[in-house]
């Protein structure tokens, strides 16, 4: 049996019914990387001595009976922004070629106490920020549905490899749409969670403010069996909420009877939007009311509102991280980053002040609109998949994003695939946001539009 494309949930009964081992599917996994990743570069690094160890410890306890939950022996990969003990942790830059952390981030503590096999460390956006780079000391990541396009940023490497079938979980983080963007052009699914429920703790920041780490994995079922061991409270990380984490797979019941959910349909009209993006997320939508929801329109501020408030508070939080490499190497930053992060020097305190207080004016429009329904309906991004070009305009100030509004009002926000394009024959996105800590609701309706589609099971044929 083949597992590139097998979920972790399918994993799972398998590993129960002993008709697959974790050291078969970590071998087979590492086989199909070690095949096709040299074109798609979705890895920095892949590490095969750890994952055929973990894999054959899982192996002995599983067999022995000793099962530690549902990721027990499953292969996953990390965005090598997130430390590891031992292994260098790079952010794809020249800086941090050589950093080997002494230990690991308190999410791989959990996901390795979990039983996880880890595959190695994935491409990124320069410290998640600056990219796609062609002058870093390693390539971009490409997209496996056409090597001539990108996997969108800054958890590249992770849209692509869990695309690929690679591995079918992967570790993101996401400021501004950093693992929305990803799932959303590879055909995925990927949850940015409430601010503050997943720790940060060891991975490198790039908006204090608004920084969140999450899973991509190939169905919604899957990122919930993620959240399972991710999420909660972490005392030393000063952003994590203390808040009880449910049971979000008990949450998925197919049923969407009674929920009343918001459709912003204003973010994703008007020019520079792909023509197939409407249609589709109008079907999904009546996917969505065929399974007992309302879906009614609602009306929030403009992309544009959104998308500067939210890179005024990041560039100046960038600079603050940033400034002494500027001062002392800025010939080791990628050109990208560079012009991203220099800008934060100019900024004055009152326009920070400002965007401050402007980010808390949206997120209370957010909240108002979330009195009324139980989540908000929207696209996850404007166009299929950039071309992989190593000299593009910078597509973060030439258009909004649409995945910024929830960023801002640090809400669980969830990627899905909802479609492809007729031209490009490349994936369209659904994105589903909900109240702080109601990712149970956003993971609920998404795994309810999967069970009636099947976009989640298209996968790429890698050549």
């Amino acid at each position: 049996m083949d597992p590139a494309f097998l979920t972790i949930a399918e994993l799972d009964r398998l590993y129960d019914r002993h008709e697959l081992s974790p050291v078969e599917v970590t071998r087979a996994l590492l086989d199909r990387t070690a095949a096709y990743d040299g074109r798609l570069h979705s890895f920095i690094r892949v590490t095969p001595e750890v994952a055929l160890a973990e894999a054959r410890a899982a192996e002995t306890e599983l067999m022995a009976g000793q099962r530690r939950g549902p990721l027990h022996g499953v292969p996953y990969a990390l965005k090598d922004i997130v430390e590891t003990a031992g292994i260098p942790t790079t952010g794809h830059s020249k800086l941090c070629q050589d950093h080997v952390p002494a230990q690991d981030a308190h999410l791989v503590t959990l996901l390795k106490a979990a039983g996880a096999v880890l595959m190695g460390k994935l491409a990124t956006w320069e410290f998640a920020l600056g990219g796609p780079s062609w002058d870093l000391p390693w390539p971009p990541a490409l997209n496996p549905w056409n090597l001539d396009h990108l996997p969108g940023g800054s958890s590249s490497g992770a849209g692509a490899a869990v695309a690929a079938g690679f591995v079918p979980g992967a570790i993101g983080t996401d400021t501004g749409g950093s693992i929305r963007g990803p799932a959303a052009v590879c055909g995925i699914a990927g949850l940015k969670p409430t601010y503050g429920r997943v720790s940060r703790r060891g991975v490198f920041a790039n908006t204090f403010s608004m920084d969140h780490c999450g899973p991509l994995t190939r169905s919604v079922e899957d990122i919930a069996l993620m959240m399972g061991v991710i999420a909660g409270s972490d005392p030393e990380d000063p952003g994590s909420e203390d808040v009880p984490v449910p049971d979000y797979r008990a949450a998925l019941d197919g049923n969407l009877n009674g929920l009343r959910l918001g459709l912003v349909e204003r973010w994703y009209q008007g020019d520079g939007v792909h023509p197939d993006l409407a249609p589709a997320i109008a079907a999904a939508v009546e996917v969505l009311r065929g399974l007992g929801a309302t879906v009614e329109p609602v009306a929030l501020s403009s992309l544009r509102d959104y998308t500067d408030c939210k890179t005024t508070i990041s560039t100046v939080e960038l600079y603050a991280i940033h400034e002494p490499d500027l001062k002392a190497r800025p010939q080791d930053f990628g050109r990208i980053l560079r012009n991203r992060v220099l800008p934060g020097a100019l900024i004055r305190a009152e326009d920070y002040a400002q965007a401050l207080r402007w980010r808390t004016a949206l997120a209370r429009e957010q909240a108002q609109a979330l009195v009324h329904c139980d989540a908000l309906l929207t696209a996850a991004a404007l166009g299929v998949a950039e071309r992989a070009d190593p000299n593009p305009p910078d597509g973060l100030v030439r258009v909004p994003s649409i995945t910024m509004p929830f960023s801002v009002g640090g809400l669980p926000a969830i990627a899905i695939p909802c479609g492809f394009s007729r031209a490009e024959n490349l994936p369209l996105s659904l994105q589903i946001a909900a109240a702080p800590m109601a990712e149970a609701t956003v993971l609920r309706i998404g795994e309810a539009y999967q069970r009636a589609t099947d976009w989640h099971r298209r996968h790429p044929a890698l050549a």
